[in-house]
């Protein structure tokens, strides 16, 4: 397979900055990692991808698995954390953090009643978060939320994200167009809406005709080339030039990773 060298050559076509890098999010090959985690590294590697974003270590030994991002030249720039663990063991989430030497850590979901996530709930979350952020930052550390969906329910004159964002002191956002879309919101508004609380992207796109909902469920196999879909990748890609995020990992949960991701690599190159 051909090497991409995903920065240099977006260096080079003068759309991305310096500062700017695409990675992945190692949740999209968690079954390719089941069968062998060295080998799902290399191909990491060989797509010419150098930041990820996991946390994990696959079953294996911490410092083995180090050892293997070390020789494929993959750094681990952000790391997930369960929300219970921000709320009640905040030292395990910077202990994993600090193992990785990552910047940012994010959360992806808060446990709740599927057919239950109203104000009470948005405030309670909103409140760990910024007591979590605090702790995070005295450790040189970010926290971003990625929404999924079912934060995007009405409230007042607008959404329960929007209570979520307004109220955001000491953390921000990882925006997944995916599922912010399937939410019923617009990636690229909330961009400008909120142009200092995007710190990182998911970046996924949607199969035509599929209808969103906000409960944050949807069938894997709706994840679909970048730029091949119903979301406006080239446009969230060119906002996020503007506002200087740092990373963008693609996150692809489809049961056609390994094709796929190459194909949305050689799309994210095509834009200038």
């Amino acid at each position: 397979m051909k090497k991409l060298v995903i920065t240099a050559i977006l260096l080079g076509s003068g759309f991305m900055s310096q500062a700017q890098e695409v990675g992945i999010q190692l949740y999209s090959l968690r079954n390719q990692f089941k069968i062998d985690v060295s080998n799902t590294l290399g191909l990491i590697n060989e797509w010419g991808i150098s930041k990820i974003e996991g946390g994990g270590t696959y079953g294996m030994p911490l410092e083995d698995f180090k050892e293997l991002l070390a020789q494929y030249n993959l750094k681990m720039v952000s790391v997930g954390a369960d929300f219970g663990d921000l709320e009640n063991d905040i030292d395990k989430v910077i202990k994993n953090a600090k193992d990785f030497g990552a910047t940012y850590v994010m959360c992806a979901w808060v446990p709740h009643d599927d057919n239950k996530w109203d104000l009470k709930e948005t405030q309670h979350a909103t409140n760990v978060f910024n007591e979590a952020g605090r702790r995070l930052k005295e450790n040189g550390l970010t926290l971003v939320y990625h929404a999924h969906g079912y934060e995007f329910r009405p409230y007042k004159n607008g959404t329960l994200f929007d209570y979520m964002a307004e109220n955001a002191t000491d953390f921000a956002f990882e925006l997944d167009v995916f599922w912010a879309q399937h939410g019923g919101a617009d990636p690229l508004a909330l961009m400008r809406q909120y142009p200092d609380k995007m710190k990182l992207l998911h970046l996924k796109d949607m199969e035509h005709g599929i209808v969103g909902n906000n409960t944050g469920h949807e069938d894997d196999d709706t994840n679909v080339v970048l730029g091949s879909g119903q979301i406006n990748i080239a446009g969230v890609v060119a906002e996020a030039k503007k506002l200087g995020i740092e990373y963008m990992f693609i996150e692809d949960e489809s049961s056609r990773v390994v094709s796929q991701v190459p194909q949305s690599l050689e799309y994210l190159k095509s834009l200038d």
